[in-house]
């Protein structure tokens, strides 16, 4: 069931803004995969909460540390491949602003890869946490395709290194304590800081620095459109705000008629 907090003018004015839009940079985060089976993080069913073991998994330290916990990781890695998620009607809600020329860009916070599955360009997606379907060597960063590497898991190696240098391997993601590659992140300030609307969807946007999209779009004098299932923590800078069930929600904002 679709429930809107906000009133129907609300979602009507948001129809019209996208459509009047000539640049719309969208920021989207863990809210728009939970329909395609993937949890997210800090909500009352998300991956941190029933697994807190899954937070440490997620922390540089303790995964370079911590042979028990990569091997964990590992066999997760292989459950997430299996599952194969699928992109959902939020994702495809966005291939709308791609065919009517108003997407400037996708920045997520997001590593499944759902949009470019989707059917977006994937020119246009800035990834700034990374992407799970590749693997990368911590000491020498050579990259492999994830499937490669589970392949060595599932033959019986529970920890793979690295066939160049011996090295460990980890998803080719950003965790806690490592650095974002400068080169994504930059082009996802500069997305923001040039777009006349920016929309946020499915985020708390209470992680930075990928957040700060959102007042750097503002300060060029971007709208800003927030569809979230609950509160963010930049609900102030927002110029239209839509609460609901993003999978229901973003297709309609976005014009895309529903199927009779």
């Amino acid at each position: 069931m679709t429930m809107f907090t906000d009133d129907t003018n609300s979602v009507a004015r948001v129809e019209v803004l996208l459509a009047a839009a000539d640049r719309i940079t969208v920021l989207t985060g863990a809210g728009i995969s939970t329909a395609s089976g993937i949890p997210d993080f800090r909500g009352p069913n998300g991956l941190w909460t029933k697994d807190p073991d899954s937070q440490r998994a997620a922390t540089l330290s303790h995964y370079l540390s911590d042979d028990a916990l990569r091997r964990r990781a590992w066999q997760n890695r292989v459950r997430w491949i299996a599952n194969d998620p699928q992109p959902n009607d939020g994702h495809r809600a966005l291939i709308r602003l791609q065919e009517r020329g108003q997407l400037r860009a996708v920045v997520t916070q997001n590593v499944d890869g759902l949009h470019q599955r989707s059917g977006i360009d994937p020119d246009l997606v800035h990834e700034v946490h990374g992407n799970i379907h590749r693997s990368r060597c911590w000491e020498c960063r050579d990259t492999r395709p994830m499937r490669e590497t589970l392949e060595r898991v599932i033959a019986g190696d529970p920890d793979p290194r690295c066939s160049l240098c011996g090295g460990i391997l980890k998803s080719d993601t950003i965790l806690f304590e490592q650095s974002l590659e400068p080169d994504v992140i930059d082009a996802a300030f500069r997305a923001s800081e040039d777009c006349d609307v920016l929309l946020a969807v499915g985020s708390t946007l209470g992680v930075y620095p990928a957040a700060n999209c959102v007042p750097r779009a503002k300060a060029t004098g971007a709208r800003i459109v927030i569809v979230n299932g609950g509160p963010t923590e930049m609900d102030s800078l927002a110029d239209e705000f839509v609460t609901g069930d993003i999978n229901t929600v973003l297709p309609r904002l976005c014009g895309v008629v529903p199927e009779q």
